[in-house]
């Protein structure tokens, strides 16, 4: 964990001087130099009021890098297609138990030929067109704007039934890590 450097980062992206952190802590400038290049290990009640003088939340600085807010800019999304009737998915953004897709299926398209179950939980939203879904027992029609959620490890199975290309956005939490094609 870095937590000098963020705390230099911050503070210089804020324009906010060692000297004045120190006024508004009472820590020494040498004391908050050595935090800043990883010297020393400042307890919590420490960073807690650089985080004050920072005005950030205590818990931001304790982030690591793979922690922090992440992006995927439109034109920067990463495409794939999947199953065999190679549905397009546009990968949006994720963390490291969470994935959130753009999938458009074709008309008459599905998530495969059955039902398939993995690990997780997913949550649907209808961007465009009309779908039917199936869990287990229980179906049902959804249309643009409709969301629908379940849990992955029963059987499931999501087709087009419209006359055009339906777009839904799914989001897909695991407990794990791996990068697992859930679709």
């Amino acid at each position: 964990m870095d937590i000098g450097a963020t705390i230099r980062t911050i503070r210089k992206r804020k324009n906010i001087t060692i000297a004045q952190i120190c006024e508004a802590t009472g820590l020494s400038q040498g004391f908050m130099s050595q935090v800043e290049t990883n010297k020393t290990s400042p307890s919590i009640a420490t960073l807690e009021n650089i985080a004050q003088a920072l005005h950030v939340p205590l818990p931001f600085l304790l982030l690591k890098k793979d922690e922090r807010m992440s992006f995927v800019r439109k034109n920067e999304r990463k495409l794939t297609t999947t199953g065999p009737e190679h549905l397009k998915v546009e990968h949006l953004s994720s963390t490291k138990n969470v994935k959130m897709m753009l999938v458009e299926f074709p008309p008459g398209a599905s998530t495969g030929a059955a039902p398939h179950a993995h690990e997780g939980e997913e949550v649907h939203v209808v961007i465009k067109g009309k779908v039917h879904a199936a869990q287990g027992e229980d179906e049902a029609e959804f249309e643009e704007g409709d969301s629908f959620s379940w849990n992955a490890c029963t059987p499931h199975l999501v087709r087009n039934i419209g006359v055009e290309t339906a777009i839904v956005l799914i989001s897909i939490y695991t407990e794990s890590e791996n990068g697992q094609d859930f679709i």
